[in-house]
């Protein structure tokens, strides 16, 4: 299934690498982006390592996915859906969880968390199997450091999200998140 599946995985992952092109003013050539930018590593072995997630294969994605973060800081747990023309930029202390859900067109930089409100319940017991992480609409950009927790939580489309900022509750699309200057 894998094999199979390769040349749909590297279509994407161009998408990926001219969302990077497109996405970055410094970049100045695209072989630029495919061999030096942690973004890349971390997704495009993300996209394989979601393959055999969604098949069933034991611990490989998740060797995979640990690999691909320690090796580029950036942590993306192999069972969160990714949409195509995704970019991190930067990348260092990124985190997405394993039920989040990520369409396409969608930007993140540095230290940005797509995490877990809580990951016991109200008896203390470890939640698992239930959506935990949160969703991502199309063409969202999520500036360094924010924080979005929580299974029920959606970004709407179009919106951005500034940094720094901590959301825990749904924004509905088109919204601008920032936190207010003093």
């Amino acid at each position: 299934q894998l094999i199979e599946a390769l040349p749909s995985i590297r279509a994407v992952l161009m998408e990926d690498i001219q969302a990077a092109f497109d996405g970055d003013p410094a970049a100045q050539f695209i072989d630029e982006i495919i061999l030096s930018y942690p973004c890349i590593e971390a997704i495009a072995t993300y996209r394989i390592a979601h393959l055999l997630y969604s098949i069933d294969v034991p611990i490989i994605p998740r060797v995979m996915s640990e690999r691909a973060h320690s090796r580029t800081g950036i942590d993306i747990h192999p069972g969160a859906k990714i949409g195509p023309r995704f970019f991190i930029d930067h990348g260092t202390g990124v985190v997405i969880g394993e039920t989040s859900t990520i369409g396409k067109n969608v930007k993140l930089y540095q230290g940005v968390t797509l995490g877990a409100l809580s990951v016991v319940d109200k008896d203390g017991n470890l939640k698992k199997g239930e959506k935990r992480h949160p969703d991502i609409g199309d063409n969202v950009v999520i500036y360094a450091n924010a924080t979005i927790l929580g299974g029920e939580t959606v970004i709407g489309s179009n919106s951005i999200i500034g940094g720094n900022t901590w959301i825990i509750k749904s924004v509905p699309p088109g919204s601008k998140v920032y936190n207010k200057d003093k």
